[in-house]
């Protein structure tokens, strides 16, 4: 189908209905395969991830152990948008090290946030983009150009397969499906950085971990037809094969999850991160667990899998959704933390 053309409703959900979506059975995490995982995976001294791009802002919502807030003044805030951008900074052995994941959909008010919050883009040893939707990518031209002549020629800019395709959705209520867009490989690559393809677990910077292709090993973490994909000159289902999460392992405390979006499902994220890194300790679960529009039922068993897992801390950002917002911080009192753009996070010995 040429879907430039334009793509109607009945021929999308006909698309929908047709390829359905597949999820892959997983097995349980074996003692021996943990610690072959284990060997040879750099722990981190100090993580600090600052929120540059989130749907909410507050400058009135309190510290926490882990967190320091932006508070505005008169003529400065942090802004917020649809969209999710992070910046990282790991420390090993005494050496810091930065990235960057995702870049928002509005360029000027990440750019904004990040000059506001003191951080130098220019730093950046490595860029990682979750997926190919544009609230996430959109703001990556921008800011590369905008920092091209202080960014290391060849700096890697790590994706997943088919981060480059183009995509639409189907948004409820809605007559006609949206295009999501694409980014371009090219326009990427010619701002000097270099586009690495992973498919799996790979350490970016000292420390901090892309999961690679994600498993689907639970059962009701299913992606909604309402995604597409177009492949060559068909629209099918996307199952998002190729969407990417961060992990980082703080010593003495656990593992640090970081997604974008997880339409692979948070909890199956969680588990590529265990399985990977070759620990179920988990000290933090962080992102986008995209459970908005989410029937109940899913959402009860994802905070019920996720409680199970006791970690000290859970932040739900951009997609969560407002009642699955409600379910973990019900479930989960003393573990929730509400998150507002410009939050700086720090995950450590002394945290």
């Amino acid at each position: 189908m040429d879907v430039d053309s334009g793509l109607n409703r009945r021929d999308f959900l006909k698309y929908a209905a047709a390829t359905g979506v597949l999820v892959a059975a997983g097995e349980a995490l074996s003692n021996g395969a943990m610690a072959e995982a284990a060997a040879g995976f750099t722990e981190v001294d100090q993580l600090t991830i600052w929120i540059l791009a989130d749907n909410y802002f507050d400058s009135n919502e309190p510290d926490t152990k882990i967190t320091k807030r932006y508070r505005s003044v008169a003529g400065k805030s942090i802004h917020a948008q649809h969209g999710l951008s992070y910046y990282i900074e790991t420390v090993t052995a005494g050496k810091a090290s930065a990235c960057m994941f995702d870049f928002g959909l509005d360029s000027s008010d990440v750019m904004g946030n990040i000059e506001l919050l003191g951080l130098d883009i220019g730093k950046t040893n490595a860029f990682s983009l979750s997926h190919g939707h544009y609230d996430h990518y959109t703001g990556a031209i921008s800011i590369l150009k905008q920092n091209q002549s202080r960014i290391a020629a060849g700096t890697p800019f790590y994706v997943g397969e088919e981060a480059f395709a183009r995509r639409y959705t189907m948004r409820p209520g809605a007559t006609e499906p949206t295009d999501m867009g694409q980014l371009s490989k090219e326009d990427i690559e010619a701002l000097g950085v270099k586009v690495v393809e992973v498919k799996t677990s790979k350490e970016i910077i000292p420390g901090a971990y892309v999961t690679g292709n994600i498993e689907r090993v639970t059962s009701y973490e299913k992606v909604p037809a309402s995604f597409q994909i177009k492949r060559g000159e068909k629209i099918e289902s996307d199952t998002f094969p190729g969407e990417q999460a961060l992990f980082f392992n703080v010593k003495g405390k656990g593992l640090v999850v970081l997604s974008g979006c997880a339409h692979c499902g948070i909890v199956n994220t969680i588990k590529q991160a265990q399985k990977s890194a070759g620990t179920d300790r988990i000290h933090a679960v962080m992102g986008g667990f995209h459970m908005i529009n989410a029937k109940p039922e899913l959402i009860q068993s994802t905070v019920a899998d996720i409680k199970a897992m006791k970690p000290d801390h859970i932040v739900g950002t951009h997609c969560t959704g407002f009642r699955a917002m409600v379910a973990l911080s019900k479930e989960m009192p003393n573990e929730f933390i509400v998150n507002t753009a410009g939050t700086k996070y720090t995950f450590g010995a002394q945290a």
